[in-house]
Formats: structure tokens, C-alpha cells, sequence
């Protein structure tokens, strides 16, 4: 297929006729359809509805005979810790067990940095003159709201397909401003690339200006696989111990996408020094955590094994989904040149690199036609999107039919954005 760019001017003409009917019929369905956030879809909630029995009547005690209808328990039920060492790669006396958020756990990690520093401080962070974060572009925005709201400055890296550029990161780390960086190491929301194992052991071992630099490592999508391979992510945890910076790894991962997102668990994970940190904090905010919500999961899921199958059905319900949007945008912008889209192993979204200076106008045609899409820029700290060509998509809620409907119009979209914007500059060229 001919690039748009390469298209004669006559070609072109007929190609933007062609796009601009698709795009009314498109519109003339007076669809309401919303591919805006990662949410789990009603049925990969269902999934979940034998919990909602758990843990039953009389079933309140924990492996310790600990009764689970009181206070205590700060760091969370041994066997719940337990079960998800699976999840975190950690060890279970290395793991807090928290209720239904871990970006909550992120921001009260981030609010007591301030307030009181983490072990290796000097000070709190909020008594210097300057804290900065990394923040891997295209990335995820509630990560960049919490640095936005609190006054951290933001300071973009590009991913390469393995992770963070990490010649750009080693030279940043090296002003002693820079106090963390922000990692979605499998999966990452929303490029849905894997951290090579390269990658984590040069984040593990690099030298920082900051003695008490944090990784915030928000492995969110540690088992969310859309294909039968099981990726894995090198240890971080250990191998910043065996660099030399055991304190270095804030881990953080949630059953949000996994049970049930409005009743799920949160977790912590880290060095027993940032363990201690951040239970000693936790313990002025909360008696203890929701540790009969603990025991539904361990009764539920019951081990490692009961994980991954459960994840398997997940899998069925979203991988279709994906495969609708791939084949939708390969159907209409293959050998186009409008875009090039990410096609993930797993994770919660497909990203889209649109022609520069289009993602705008992609949204606000497929918002005129009744397709709500992230708004363009989230992916950047600030919402600003230099090159405004970034376009994230979440095939995870809708239903099969509307993922697929939804997918038609987001590439006609795509294709409609960039004939015109071809269009304008062939224009200013002739003026």
C-alpha cells in the first residue's frame, strides 16, 4: 500500500473522500462507546462472584488462630503474604498487605517521603530546595498526578522496547534532585513493553547522587499475560541487594485487575529496613487492614496454581478484545504511514503512535462520533505531549461487539486525522 505521504495529489483526494464517508457512517450510528480507562469488564468480575461468599460464616481465623474480625495485623495475614510471594518476588516477611489500592499505598508512600524521608534521608524530602522524579513517556498519568499534586518536578524519559532509556537515566540520577523514578516493569501502561533483564540490574546497580533514591516499582500487570507465555521480570528486590542498595525498590502491586477491583488487596514489598519504615508510619494512620477481606483471597485463589488458572480465565475474556483492535487497525492503517501501534503480550492497553500533531483531532473526531478515548497528552507528565502523537487505548471494559465497533472508529479516525493533516501541509507548501 501506498504511504499517505507518497499518495499522488489526485490519490490523496480519493482517499480523503473515502476516509471522510467512513467516518460519517461511522458517526451516523450514534454509538456511546468508552475506551477511556484499564477497568476489568463486568464478566472478568464475574470471575470472581465465588468470593463474595467468602470467607463464610464462622470462617474468621486465621493459620495462626488469630481472629480476623478485630484490630491488629498491621503487615497482613501470614498466609495471605504467603500466597502472593508468587506475585511480588519477595519474601513473605518482606510483604504488607494493605486493603483495595496500591496507588494509594504509592501516594502515602510519597506523602511520608515528604514529611519525614525514607531510610538514607537526610531530611525530609519536603525540606529540600528541589525533588525530582524520572518519568518513563509514554507513561501512566496517575503516576504523574501524584508528583503534580505534591510539587515533585517531572522529568520525561523515553522507553525503548526493553524499558527506560537507561543512558538517559544513569546521567539523570547523577543530580542529587532526583529522588525516584517510576516503573511499570511488565507490561508497562501503556506501551506494554517488558524491562529486560539488562535493563533491571543496570536501575539495581547505578550510581545516584541521592543516598535514599527510590525505584517505585508498580507492578501492576505481574500477572495480566494476554498470550499462554508467562513473562518474567528479573528480580529487583534482589538484585539491589546484591548491588549494594538493598534499599533502593519500592514494590508495589494490587488484585484489582485480578479479583475484584473495589474490594481487592494492595501490596508492599521491599528491603525489611523499608518494611519497618513504612509500618511504622502505616501504624499511626490505620489499627489494622481488612483481614477478612485477606482470608476470602487465600480461601478463593488457595495457591500459586489457583492464580495462574484464574488469570487464564481472564485471559479468554480479554485477548479477543486485543486481537478486535489489531485487527481493526492493521485492516485500515497498515502501510499507511497514519500510525504504528504496540501489539502486547499483556497488560491493559495498546498504545498508538499517531502522525505528530494529530492525537488531538483523533480525539476530538472520535469524541463527535460518540467514542469517548483518553485524552491526548496523558501519557506525558503535565498532560503535554510534545510531539501530540501519543493515543492510549483500553480495550479492557466494553464488550466484545463494542471493542470491535470501537476499534472500526478509532482507525478511521487515526486515517481521517492523518489525510487532512497531509492535506494542510501540501497546502502551506503550495502557498
Amino acid at each position: 500500500m501506498t504511504t499517505i505521504a507518497d499518495r499522488s495529489a489526485a490519490d490523496l483526494a480519493d482517499l480523503h473522500a473515502r476516509a471522510r464517508d467512513a467516518y460519517e457512517a461511522f458517526k451516523a450510528r450514534g454509538l456511546k462507546l468508552d475506551m477511556t480507562r484499564g477497568k476489568p469488564s463486568p464478566e472478568q468480575l464475574d470471575l470472581a462472584a465465588g468470593m463474595l461468599g467468602l470467607a463464610g460464616n464462622g470462617d474468621y481465623v486465621t493459620q495462626a488462630g488469630e481472629d480476623a474480625r478485630n484490630y491488629g495485623g498491621q503487615q497482613g495475614i501470614a498466609e495471605v503474604r504467603a500466597l502472593f510471594t508468587h506475585l511480588l518476588d519477595a519474601p513473605a516477611d518482606q510483604i504488607v498487605v494493605g486493603d483495595n489500592s496500591s496507588l494509594a499505598m504509592m501516594h502515602d508512600s510519597i506523602a511520608w517521603a515528604l514529611l519525614t524521608g525514607v531510610p538514607g534521608s537526610a531530611k525530609p524530602w519536603s525540606k529540600e530546595s528541589d525533588i525530582a522524579f524520572l518519568c518513563p513517556v509514554p507513561g501512566y498519568d496517575r503516576h504523574f498526578a501524584l508528583c503534580e499534586a505534591y510539587g515533585i518536578r517531572m522529568i520525561p524519559v523515553p522507553m525503548t522496547g526493553h524499558g527506560p532509556d537507561m543512558d538517559v537515566v544513569e546521567a539523570a540520577v547523577a543530580d542529587p534532585a532526583v529522588r525516584g523514578l517510576w516503573c511499570v516493569p511488565k507490561y508497562s501502561n501503556p506501551s506494554g513493553e517488558t524491562y529486560s533483564d539488562e535493563t533491571v540490574r543496570r536501575l539495581a546497580a547505578m550510581k545516584t547522587a541521592a543516598p535514599d533514591f527510590r525505584l517505585f516499582w508498580d507492578n501492576a500487570y505481574a500477572v495480566h499475560h494476554l498470550t499462554p507465555e508467562r513473562v518474567a521480570v528479573a528480580n529487583i528486590l534482589t538484585l539491589c541487594a546484591e548491588a549494594g542498595n538493598p534499599d533502593r525498590a519500592f514494590v508495589f502491586a494490587s488484585t484489582s485487575k485480578i479479583t475484584l477491583a473495589g474490594a481487592g488487596l494492595a501490596f508492599f514489598a521491599s528491603s525489611p529496613d523499608n518494611v519497618r519504615w513504612y509500618l511504622a508510619r502505616a501504624s499511626k494512620r490505620t489499627i489494622g487492614p481488612d483481614k477478612l477481606n485477606q482470608l476470602r483471597h487465600v480461601r478463593f485463589l488457595r495457591d500459586g496454581a489457583g492464580l495462574d488458572a484464574h488469570m487464564d480465565a481472564h485471559r479468554a475474556l480479554l485477548a479477543p478484545k486485543f486481537a478486535a483492535v489489531e485487527e481493526a487497525l492493521s485492516r485500515h492503517l497498515a502501510g499507511t504511514g497514519a500510525a504504528k501501534w504496540t501489539k502486547p503480550d499483556g497488560g491493559y492497553f495498546i498504545t498508538v503512535e499517531a502522525r505528530d500533531g494529530t492525537a488531538t483531532e483523533v480525539v476530538r473526531l472520535a469524541k463527535e462520533a460518540g467514542l469517548a478515548l483518553t485524552p491526548a497528552g496523558a501519557t506525558s507528565p503535565y498532560g503535554r505531549d510534545p510531539r501530540d502523537s501519543v493515543l492510549r487505548l483500553a480495550p479492557s471494559y466494553p464488550s466484545l461487539k463494542d471493542v470491535t465497533a470501537a476499534a472500526e472508529g478509532i482507525a478511521v479516525c487515526i486515517l481521517l486525522a492523518s489525510v487532512e493533516a497531509e492535506r494542510r501541509v501540501r497546502e502551506r507548501n503550495a502557498a
